[in-house]
């Protein structure tokens, strides 16, 4: 396998049962699929970012709870064991990252349905759970081509594009969401340049969203972090597109880590900067930004992870948040399936959102 173009960044094989996967931490050097068939495996590939970005996050979850679910019902006769043997790999799989919202979402979603189901011949269950599986995935794909329908129409031909981080078809399950108005935009034979960050430490958009574009076609150019506001400053980038992991009610939004200076930058420059989410990202129970938890990772990604030798002093204090929060006064627009969101947000995400609870 040499190609990520024609297959979805997670899928369900049913036969054994077992969540498909490509390895993210192998690209762009190698495509390889991955199957997951154990509580500890799906939270491994979460944790260790084998599966990133929150809508690919939330239908991994989705899919590995119901094949976790195919074990625990043949382990657990009694149907309260099956039920807190559920409940309990669910809270595990939870666990695995904090900050999307999309995993806690999906699990939640899973679990109620799984609840709902019960106490109904065991087969039965299982099969609920599956469809709710894949009906999430064909949900997410829906999502993102109709983000993309209307985030297109934002763009103009000649424009230089710049996004962060991946929120590309390897964030979904395909389209992606910052990506999807791109994609339109080069199927209808536009002229657009794609300006992509690097994306320390983890190297996102250099390893996978200049992979993906670069891949189909699209215009695209490789940057340091640091080199954004010397392109806005000499006109080359007319919008920016990132997306998501968790939006709050107010319109703060938490992504990637070095968004907020994108954000920032972008604002300065009087560039308009995009947000792209589903509305698996929306958390209106979630007031500001203040109130989103950020995942700590370790240190040795900034010290040592792509380097032969360390590239900063031995027992260095080292600060790696993975995300950060942007501010909604920097935020021109929220591109979701339903529409795009402008200021006020906390009046247009309520409008939208506001009967939708995680």
């Amino acid at each position: 396998m040499d190609s990520i173009k024609d297959i979805d960044t997670v899928a369900l094989d049913e036969n054994e049962p077992a969540v498909v996967i490509i390895d993210q931490r192998l690209l762009p050097g190698e495509v390889r699929p991955m199957h997951l068939r154990t509580p500890e495996e799906i939270y491994d590939a979460i944790k260790t970012l084998a599966v990133r970005g929150a809508p690919a996050i939330g239908v991994c979850a989705a899919m590995g709870i119901y094949v976790a679910a195919e074990a625990l019902s043949r382990e657990n006769p009694s149907d309260d064991d099956f039920i807190q043997a559920y409940k309990k790999t669910s809270e595990y799989l939870d666990s695995s990252r904090p900050t999307a919202v999309n995993l806690s979402w999906a699990l939640r979603r899973m679990e109620r349905c799984f609840l709902s189901a019960m106490p109904a011949p065991r087969q039965e269950v299982l099969e609920t759970l599956k469809k709710e599986a894949l009906a999430i995935r064909d949900e997410d794909v829906d999502m993102c081509r109709k983000i993309g329908e209307y985030g297109v129409e934002l763009i103009h031909e000649g424009d230089g594009i710049l996004t962060h981080c991946n929120a590309g078809r390897l964030a979904t399950v395909r389209y992606g969401t910052a990506t999807s108005p791109i994609y339109q935009a080069h199927e209808r034979g536009m002229n657009i340049h794609v300006f992509c960050d690097e994306t320390r430490p983890l190297l996102q958009g250099a390893r996978l969203t200049s992979y993906e574009l670069f891949s189909a076609g699209v215009d695209t150019t490789v940057i340091c972090d640091g080199m954004s506001a010397s392109l806005m400053r000499e006109g080359r980038i007319q919008m920016v597109i990132v997306g998501c992991d968790r939006v709050a009610a107010n319109g703060d939004v938490a992504n990637k880590i070095g968004t907020s200076m994108v954000a920032a930058a972008a604002h300065y420059y009087g560039v308009p900067f995009y947000v792209a989410g589903p509305s698996s990202t929306i958390d209106i129970d979630t007031p500001s930004g203040r109130d989103i938890t950020i995942e700590q990772r370790e240190g040795y990604e900034v010290t040592d992870m792509w380097y032969e030798k360390p590239m900063a002093p031995k027992g260095v204090g080292v600060y790696n948040p993975a995300f950060d929060v942007t501010d909604a006064s920097l935020i021109s627009g929220i591109i979701t399936e339903k529409g795009i969101i402008r200021p006020p947000f906390d009046t247009g995400l309520a409008k939208a959102f506001g009967g939708k609870t995680h």
